[in-house]
């Protein structure tokens, strides 16, 4: 999110004002079948995941945009993905940003919402921000669905299956702010209403059906996955899965439509796909693997994003999304601002856009750690510097010398204000960080060491822990976890 000058038109102002390109032609570019998507209105289509060829995935080229620790207002990692893509598309590479669905707590909070800003920004944007094409709807519906059975199971004189209410693990949801629903008692008004306990709404991207969506590699292995989901126990501690319910297919066709990737544009009329987004504080933090593969599929260049600083969504995407995908990163661009360097060296809110050498130099050293993580996945990063106007040359230069210092080079990203025209250097950058073949993907841990281990293992390497120490509900929890295996 850029600080807008006075003057300069805002984000929405500059979206109304583009003239959108019917979603036909955006597929054509991708070489879609007009047959091949369903379309939602002039501006919108789902794509069937039949589409996916893994033989054209291996070929595609995959470049993650992640970020230094962000400030509140965040750092642009959305607005960079957009502008690449724009660039890479401006010096005649195919390109296609894959990026998250917006929720509508966010939206309506304080970060707003998350279709790019300035003149990188995906359209129709009102669409994106609000209900788009309703797979936030049918992930709320399944998830609710197997809590309405959950209590249906509590009172039942036929098919109980003994289940604690005390243990209960699962939550309803919905895509809102509302504080109030967090933790709530329900089953109240008499017998007819279900057996009264503690219950809860936790916001739609926090379900473990939009973690289960945006890790299912085809409709038969999302079934799987929501038959495998952990409900609770009985009183005689035996776990009990959705699928003891028989919930897993009434779940699956609700989400039926959702589970196909959506295709969009972005202002520059390039293609822009947009599935699933799971908070990364929670859950992985990325869009649907299908949607990724998707992109490849139909891509030279496919540009997405993981949530958050690049020690919990860069880690993620690459330890967990790209393991469990067969998934190999070409490239990472490490968005920074000069706006978040200050803080990082101690500026206050106040000082946010007051010009200092001194604090940007401090603010480095969090740039840097990130750049060694991505380092020790083999990926050397592109650091792009999302330009702000109250960013001066010499911080500017200071942090491009610094970086140069480290083997990284560092490229001013102007998408905001100028869209393709202004990440043309960061394209050719980051084309030619692909073209040496020096990068060459490598997990930092083993899927199959101990929970402990691998815990231990990003504490350290990641977040530069000394060791672990685990309170007696963590350990309780990791027991719980090695037990239901």
């Amino acid at each position: 999110m850029n600080t807008i000058k006075q003057g300069f038109l805002s984000d929405i102002e500059i979206a109304q004002a583009n003239n959108m390109r019917p979603i036909k032609e955006v597929a054509n570019k991708l070489t879609i079948a007009e047959d091949d998507m369903e379309v939602y209105g002039k501006f919108k289509a789902k794509l069937p995941i039949r589409l996916i060829d893994e033989r054209k995935v291996a070929k595609s080229n995959l470049i993650l945009v992640t970020a230094l620790t962000p400030t509140p207002a965040g750092e642009g990692k959305t607005t960079v993905s957009i502008g690449l893509t724009e660039g890479l598309n401006k010096i005649g590479k195919q390109a296609t940003v894959v990026l998250r669905e917006p929720s509508l707590g966010p939206v309506f909070g304080i970060k707003g919402g998350a279709a790019g800003g300035g003149y990188s920004q995906v359209v129709p944007m009102e669409d994106i921000n609000l209900h788009f094409t309703g797979d936030f709807s049918a992930i709320e519906k399944a998830n609710n669905l197997l809590s309405a059975l959950i209590d249906n199971n509590l009172q039942s004189k036929t098919r109980n299956l003994g289940i604690d209410p005390r243990t209960i693990a699962w939550k309803r949801v919905m895509d809102m702010n509302d504080r109030a629903l967090r933790d709530i008692t329900i089953g109240l008004g008499g017998t007819a209403n279900g057996i009264p306990r503690q219950d809860g709404f936790n916001i739609t991207p926090a379900s473990e059906v939009m973690a289960i969506l945006c890790m299912a590699k085809d409709f038969s292995d999302l079934k799987e996955r929501l038959g495998n989901i952990y409900i609770g126990q009985t009183f005689e501690k035996k776990p009990i899965y959705a699928k003891d319910l028989n919930a897993e297919n009434a779940m699956a066709i609700l989400l039926k439509d959702a589970i196909n990737p959506n295709l969009v544009q972005t202002l520059e009329g390039n293609p822009a796909i947009i599935h699933g987004g799971p908070f990364a504080n929670i859950a992985q933090g990325t869009n649907t693997i299908l949607a990724t593969k998707m992109g490849m599929t139909l891509s030279e260049y496919v540009v997405t994003e993981a949530g958050f600083g690049a020690d919990l969504g860069a880690e993620k995407f690459l330890n967990i999304k790209c393991v469990s995908g067969g998934l190999k990163p070409k490239a990472v661009v490490l968005v920074a601002t000069i706006r978040a360097l200050r803080h990082h060296g101690g500026a206050t809110k106040e000082q946010y856009n007051d010009a200092s050498l001194e604090r940007v130099g401090k603010g480095f050293e969090n740039l840097k750690k990130h750049i060694e993580n991505m380092k020790k996945f083999g990926l050397n990063p592109v650091v792009a510097i999302n330009s702000f106007f109250s960013d001066s040359d010499d911080e500017v230069q200071l942090v491009q010398e610094r970086c140069a210092n480290i083997g990284v080079k560092a490229v001013v990203s102007e998408g905001f204000t100028k869209g393709g025209e202004g990440t043309k250097n960061l394209a050719n950058t980051v084309v030619a960080e692909i073209e040496n073949g020096s990068n060459e993907f490598k997990q930092l841990y083993d899927w199959k060491a101990p929970v402990k281990e691998k815990i231990e293992i990003i504490a350290k390497e990641i977040y530069g822990a000394d060791g672990v120490e685990y309170s007696k509900k963590a350990l309780i929890g990791l027991r719980k976890i090695q037990n239901l295996g």
